[in-house]
């Protein structure tokens, strides 16, 4: 099971459970400034990783991320190639 919470300045989408394999979608408007920004925490048994979904940091054609055993990938929506964008954290769990 992953753990997926995204939350940005105004909007908390919540903690979602979702099986491995399975997408997570979600859908937002930017703000009139053109600063919003969004951050999501994954999860999976004792792996964390944490990154910025949607924001100046992120490239524009960055639209949906793959989660692998090795970290996270972003696609690029141009022409499909993946870019690593992180590694998991290990967590001790007592």
């Amino acid at each position: 099971m992953l753990i997926v919470h995204c939350r940005s300045g105004d909007d908390d989408l919540g903690a979602h459970c979702t099986e491995i394999g399975s997408e997570f979608r979600w859908s937002f408007k930017s703000n009139a400034m053109a600063t919003t920004l969004f951050w999501c925490s994954l999860a999976v048994e004792d792996k964390r990783l944490s990154f910025v979904a949607y924001g100046d940091e992120v490239p524009y054609f960055f639209e949906h991320w793959n989660v692998y055993d090795g970290g996270l990938y972003g696609k690029d929506a141009r022409d499909g190639s993946e870019r690593f964008m992180g590694a998991w954290r290990r967590i001790w769990l007592p």
